[in-house]
């Protein structure tokens, strides 16, 4: 299993200090957090962005991510722009994935039916802008109680819809836990559409009170970890999972240290399902 960083782990840094805490905790990936490109690029030519990896010898893994891709209305060329930009960096920088994450409920009387026919429709045609730069789309589905797709099962039957070799799913073990996503819906998954695992845990909160920020380092928390790595193991995954932590008590650590305390978390994890690299 190849192991990753993850930008959001260390939000406050830029992302060359990404880059080089990643190398220093003995990561060789990193999930490269959108936002920090843009930021990056503002002084920087996309050559030299190429560079930071290349220089550094860590793999980027995925950008992530397009958000609220649906029901966008005349909003959903911002969409289209966004993912043609995304693609043309990615292309450029040798990452082969960028994640897709879907958008609020806007009706909560709204068929299921009419949410899927909308994803099937949007993913179609990002995934043909993705298809001209060689890259792979990530649907991400989202635990919180206002989103439109919550769960691995619901993800699953869109993608399939969809039916497109470039477009697959990152299964979330936090969104995962929060959307009451259940242990047999990862065993009806192909592994080869899973293009992502995110390993975090979450505080021992109600569902309805998680958020981004209760999250934390791998094996501190209540998200049952263990089966669901049991459970990917037991699909044949053996591909990308990387270490998304949006807690902003570790932004204010040292990123060197906080990189190093999320490798040794997700090996004590990962390692009794996995050989990670």
């Amino acid at each position: 299993m190849k192991l990753a960083y993850h930008g959001a782990t260390s939000m406050k840094s830029g992302l060359p200090t990404d880059v080089a805490a990643s190398a220093r905790a003995g990561f060789r990936a990193l999930e490269v957090w959108a936002a920090k490109v843009d930021d990056y690029l503002v002084g920087h030519s996309k050559a030299e962005l190429r560079s930071l990896f290349t220089d550094n010898s860590i793999e980027p893994v995925t950008i992530n991510s397009i958000e609220f891709i649906a029901f966008r209305g005349d909003e959903y060329r911002q969409i289209q722009a966004r993912c043609r930009e995304l693609c043309q960096i990615a292309e450029i920088i040798g990452c082969p994935t960028v994640v897709v994450v879907p958008s609020p409920t806007p009706d909560r009387n709204m068929p299921w039916e009419k949410v899927v026919q909308e994803y099937v429709t949007v993913l179609r045609d990002l995934s043909n802008i993705a298809q001209s730069f060689e890259i792979r789309l990530a649907f991400e589905f989202l635990g919180f109680g206002w989103c439109t797709v919550r769960t691995p099962r619901a993800a699953y039957e869109i993608i399939q819809k969809a039916d497109r070799d470039n477009v697959g799913l990152t299964l979330d073990a936090c969104h995962f836990y929060g959307g009451g996503g259940l242990l047999n819906e990862i065993d009806a998954l192909d592994p080869a559409t899973i293009y992502a695992f995110h390993l975090d845990d979450m505080e021992d909160v109600a569902k309805e009170a998680i958020t981004d920020s209760r999250r934390l380092l791998p094996g501190l928390g209540v998200v049952p970890l263990s089966d669901i790595c049991a459970r990917l193991k037991g699909i044949g995954y053996d591909g990308l999972c990387s270490i998304e932590l949006f807690r902003p008590e570790y932004w204010e650590w040292d990123p060197c240290e906080l990189a190093v305390k999320a490798r040794e978390a997700a090996f004590s994890v990962l390692s009794p399902f996995f050989e990670v690299e």
